[in-house]
Formats: structure tokens, sequence, C-alpha cells
């Protein structure tokens, strides 16, 4: 790798926080355990100032790669410039908690919930599969009641955290909220939303491909490999300086105008961050406000939720609607259960039932092919992943471990925020998928 490669590499990082791009050879190691890793056993920024050995700064210290992300997820304003989602001025609804000592019961219960991992013939208990995931908040709601919630590393009940991908699911609601609601018509070419797209192979997709990732784009995704897509995409949306020398695109929809066209729109899913974008610019156009405006008005202002949002933004103002969004534990918890409770939540409708009906259903199975190795032959849509297990399950889902899983049979809403050591959730379901089937099993036997 070329000095000045490594330099835009470096750069990169920081704004490729969806796609886990910075995690680097440290993760492909024996990494620290989850106890050892916490931010406070390893001292990361405490101190006036803190040692030289033990400060996190943008960009030399490639803060997002292991065991530093574990202090840096929930510190992302520190590092890159965000645009708030704001929650307005009202009071927030609080959440429904049982008793102190039902709580504690409970706790104490789950904790105890024994399964088997995936390939697996050894039991572990869902309190090990929290530390083997290196979690940082998990809360679980049953009925509209939570019935667990805990707080690890960086991460305490009035902080918030890195949602990574999960953000992709915020920018796919709002749009189907649109199309639903008549406002945006799926079935436009993207040119016809967004003439500036110009000749990029996004033109000639239809925006229900865009919202499915079923469109054919020139998009890498290969962390391991320096001159990716990925790269040259962080390199543009970057809020820094750009190097000396850099003559490659702008801010995201630069980028996105110069995509070159890979296969045929419509045949395969294939999970490119490139269309979360280019969707966040349709429902941006169509709407008149920027994602966070519209994540705003739509959402956040009405759900009662507790704290602001932030989302990180390119060097043009332009929000990361693949994945710049930070948020509270328990704020997530309330989209939650208003995907859970089909778009009603502290007794009003925020959009209509048919949003949550369409993305539950999930998109065309065939298109998903045989799914991944971890999580079966589910399928993608509106930016949200489908299950298709027996409790009809689908889930908001971002690297390192972040999830937002809605479980429609057991009545379950679960939030999880991790800083896994690798990006990839093919590492973290194995253990994750089947702890939340043994916990929502749990809950429709026991409460």
């Amino acid at each position: 790798m070329s000095s000045s490669t490594s330099d835009l590499v470096t750069l990169a990082a920081g704004v490729a926080l969806a796609l886990g791009a910075a995690s680097g050879v440290a993760a492909q190691q024996a990494p620290l355990s989850a106890q050892d890793s916490d931010p406070r056993v390893m001292g990361w920024m405490q101190g006036f100032p803190p040692p030289a050995d033990k400060m996190i700064t943008q960009p030399d210290s490639v803060y997002f790669s292991f065991p530093r992300l574990r202090w840096s997820v929930c510190h992302l304003r520190e590092f890159l410039p965000t645009e708030e989602i704001s929650r307005g001025v009202g009071a927030p609804v609080p959440l429904d908690y049982p008793s102190p000592a039902k709580f504690a019961e409970l706790r104490a219960q789950i904790d105890a919930v024994t399964f088997l991992p995936q390939n697996s013939d050894q039991p572990m208990t869902w309190e090990e599969s929290l530390f083997a995931n290196y979690t940082d908040g998990m809360l679980i709601l049953h009925k509209g009641q939570v019935v667990y919630e805990r707080y690890f590393g960086c991460l305490e009940e009035d902080g918030k955290h890195a949602i990574m991908s999960m953000t992709k699911s915020f920018t796919g609601l709002l749009a189907e909220i649109m199309v639903v609601e008549g406002t945006l018509d799926d079935t436009l070419l993207v040119r016809d939303v967004i003439p500036e797209i110009g000749d990029s192979a996004f033109a000639s997709a239809t925006v229900r491909q865009v919202m499915d990732m079923t469109t054919g784009v020139k998009y890498s995704e290969n962390y391991s490999d320096p001159n990716a897509d990925i790269w040259l995409y962080s390199a543009a949306a970057s809020p820094l300086p750009k190097p000396e020398g850099y003559d490659g695109p702008d801010g995201y929809w630069e980028y996105l105008q110069q995509v070159q066209p890979e296969g045929n729109h419509g045949d395969e899913f294939h999970y490119k961050t490139i269309n979360s974008d280019m969707l966040g610019w349709i429902i941006s156009r169509v709407s008149g406000k920027p994602v966070t405006d519209l994540a705003s008005e739509r959402l956040w202002r009405r759900m009662g939720v507790e704290q602001d949002a932030y989302q990180t933004v390119d060097g043009k103002g332009v929000p990361f609607a693949g994945g710049g969004i930070t948020a509270g534990l328990r704020d997530l918890g309330r989209l939650g259960q208003l995907m859970l409770d089909r778009g009603e939540l502290n007794g009003e409708r925020l959009f209509p039932a048919e949003v949550v009906e369409k993305i539950s259903a999930g998109g065309d199975r065939s298109k998903f092919g045989d799914g991944f190795p971890t999580f079966g032959a589910g399928s993608y849509t509106s930016q949200w992943w489908v299950l298709h297990n027996d409790h009809g399950a689908f889930a908001a889902r971002g690297v390192h471990g972040q999830t937002i899983y809605v479980d429609p049979t057991a009545e379950m809403v679960l939030v999880r925020l991790a800083s896994f050591p690798q990006a990839q959730n093919g590492f973290i379901d194995p253990t994750s998928l089947p702890a939340y089937q043994a916990v929502a099993e749990f809950l429709m036997a026991n409460n």
C-alpha cells in the first residue's frame, strides 16, 4: 500500500462506521475478552489530560480499530460532525417497568436461560452470550413492558451509541411510510426523481429496487482490499479536508452520480450501502427535508423518546443515511415497540399499519438466494432483514453487533448495542440468534 493510499485509508476509516471498515488487523488476531477490553479497564481517555498512549483521536489513532472502538462507539460526536434528530421539547413518555423486585427476578431468570449456539453441542447461558458478543447495552420489552435492561463498557443509561447500519432501517422505514401514504411512487425510476443522477447506474433502477437493494450497481465492501469501492466512497464522504492531489468525488451524492453498472436491476439482492444513501437522497428530494428532519418529524418527536439522536454528515452536510445514527438504548426500544405494534405507540398512530405489514412480510425470497450461512434463507425489504422463522421475526441490523429484533409471536422487542471486535455479524449470529429465540420462548412460557 502506498503512503498516499495509507493516508487515505486512515482518513476514510472514521466515515465508514456502518461498514466496520476500520476493524483492521487487530480484530483478526485473538482479541481481548469483553471484560479485559472494557474501556474503563483499558483506561481510554481517563485523566486531564489522559496519558498519550490512552488518548483516542481522529484520525491519527485509527479510532475505530479494536479495542479503541469499544470507547469510540459512544463518542462519535467527538470525531465527526453530526446533525441532530430532535426529540422536540416535550416530556418523554416513560417506559413501563415491573416492580423492582420482579424486575430483578426476571433479570436473574433471563440470565440463566440456556441455548445451543449454531453448530455446537455446548450449552451457553444468556448472560454468557452477552460477554461473548461484547455487548454494551441490552434491552428487552415483552408485551410493552421492559423486562430486562443492562449496560456495559462505554454505555450508561443516559448515553448514546452508534447504531451503524441500523440507520438503513430508519431510512427504509421513512421511505415505506411515504410509499404507503402515497407521497412516494416506488415504481418511478431514480432518474425521474433525481435528474442529477445523470448516467449513473442508479438512473435506470426503480425506487423499489433501491429500497430492497436489488440494484445492479458496482460497489465492493471488501474491507481487506485497500482499493475497494468502500474506501473511495468513504474518502468522498469524509468531512475532513481532502488530501493534496485528491481528485475524486466530494460527498455522498457526487459519488452516487458516478456509480457504474454491475449485473441487472431487479435480479438479485446485494447488500450495498450506497443504496441506502441513494434512498436518503430520494426521500429528501420528495419530502423537501433532510433525513434527519424527516426522522424527527415522523418518528422521534412523536415517539416520546428520552434523548435527541444524531447522524453524521459528509463535508457538505448531507446525513449518512446508510450508517450515521447515534441513539439511546431505550429510544431504540421504543422504535422496536412501534414496529411491533404496527405503527402505534403511546396510544397514537404514527403511520399506517400497512407499513409494518409490508416490511414484516419480507421481500422476494428468490432474490435472496440461499441467504447467509448464519442468518439463513430470509429476505430483505425496505432496508429491514426478515428471518421468515416460525415467530415471524424481522430486524434492523448493524455491524459489530447492533440489532433491533422484533418477534411478533412472542410479543418481544430486543435491542442490543455492541462493540464486537470484528465487523461482520456472521461472527455473532451463531450465539445471538439462538439466544434471541431462547429468550422469546422463555417469555412466552413464563409471562
